[in-house]
């Protein structure tokens, strides 16, 4: 029985198209686009209601460390002589991941029917993305897809590492200022309100902070749930409004603006940029479509326009370097200049290796400014946040204490 199926693909011109046509399997989708001229990039089996879009939604994610070493388990299979098959078969029975399992066998059952790898995994981009489908293809193509399953796996790797890095130094702020908040809450609904019975019986003109602290003590105590509701709704409406293009946009140039952490998104944005479009170049990736998954990517909205206008500059015959050295904002002369080198020497993936190891040196350092310019300052605040409560609720003690003597 036939079914529908969602297609990219890339036409004579380079254009990308998308669309959807109805086939037996992804092999016929595949043979049916290459014989109307097109190269297919990406080709996915429509849901067919509602509810199975649901579930697809609520299915485990695949980690990325979990990519990572499937890659690395792959390419030294191959590179041993194992068949494409058997190899598939061996991971698929010793993954510890149930997603990553699952998804193996059906790769497995496409690439029995006579699908390629790289069409087989393009049926599952929760797992594999486009550039892993891009290095994949073009593996395949050059007959080197153990050397690409491992500069994979090391691309991988890097991501994993950088996030984990950037996930620690957060890890203290967020605990920090998580306990700040509770402490401030517990001690407004619970504490501060029995300093207002007692406060109640001495009568007089309250000192300003603990009348403020007092209103405020009253005012969320009364409106708790609303507010704690609106928390909510916040979140949630926020979290949908960064997912749409222009919401994202936004969000994206707001954390470049940021004093501090901005620095450490253009950094790690930079490094992103480097590895991926090193990857790609390397495993034999055309240029155009390197910098159109690198666009896709980077996982920053102001640096992916700039890397479309540079693949748009291709486009037109210039070189990388030129767009780029465009948006000096974005891209620091360092960059620029080494990336100008690098084509005309032709060593454009090795230049690229070089930036992305720079910056991921810098990340490392500006993540240990960052932690060690945090913790003093955090303890500052949630000092001063609970000793200024403190010092609020006795302020009225001290006077009844003057009135006394």
């Amino acid at each position: 029985m036939a079914e529908t199926y969602t297609y990219k693909v890339r036409d004579k011109a380079g254009k990308m198209l998308q669309g959807s046509i109805e086939a037996d399997s992804t092999t016929l989708v595949a043979n049916k686009l290459r014989q109307m001229g097109y190269v297919p990039l990406a080709i996915d089996k429509k849901a067919t209601g509602g509810v199975n879009k649901e579930l697809s939604l609520f299915k485990p994610k695949v980690k990325l460390k979990d990519i990572a070493v499937f890659s690395r388990q792959f390419a030294t299979m191959i590179n041993s002589g194992l068949s494409l098959l058997r190899a598939l078969n061996i991971l698929e029975e010793q993954t510890q991941s149930k997603a990553l399992k699952d998804i193996l066998k059906e790769v497995r059952t496409d690439v029995e029917k006579g699908s390629s790898l790289s069409q087989a995994l393009a049926r599952h981009p929760r797992a594999f993305n486009r550039l892993y489908i891009a290095m994949v293809r073009a593996g395949e193509t050059g007959g080197v897809l153990d050397s690409v399953l491992l500069q994979l796996s090391d691309t991988i790797e890097k991501q994993v590492e950088l996030k984990r890095k950037i996930k620690a130094a957060m890890t203290y702020p967020v605990a920090v200022l998580s306990l700040v908040l509770l402490i401030v809450t517990v001690m407004l609904l619970f504490v501060v309100p029995t300093f207002k019975n007692i406060y109640a019986d001495l009568g007089g003109t309250l000192p300003l902070p603990t009348r403020i602290l007092l209103v405020i003590s009253t005012i969320l105590k009364k409106w708790f749930p609303l507010i704690f509701v609106g928390q909510v709704a916040f979140v949630v409406l926020f979290k949908r409004w960064i997912q749409t293009d222009k919401g994202r946009a936004a969000w994206d140039v707001f954390k470049l603006k940021l004093p501090v952490f901005g620095g450490l998104v253009h950094k790690t944005a930079l490094t992103r940029f480097s590895q991926t479009l090193s990857s790609l170049l390397r495993a034999g990736v055309p240029i155009l479509e390197s910098l159109e998954i690198t666009s896709e990517t980077v996982g920053n909205t102001v640096v992916s326009n700039c890397v479309k206008e540079m693949q748009e500059g291709v486009k037109q015959g210039e070189p990388i370097a030129k767009r780029m050295a465009e948006h000096t904002k974005v891209f620091p002369p360092m960059v620029t200049q080494m990336l100008a080198v690098g084509e005309e020497t032709g060593a454009v993936d090795t230049m690229l290796d070089k930036v992305g190891e720079f910056y991921e040196q810098e990340v490392e350092a500006t993540v240990d400014a960052l932690t060690s310019l945090l913790e003093p300052l955090l303890i500052m605040v949630l000092g001063g946040a609970v000793g200024g409560m403190v010092v609020a609720l006795y302020m009225p003690m001290f006077n009844v204490i003057k009135l006394i003597q």
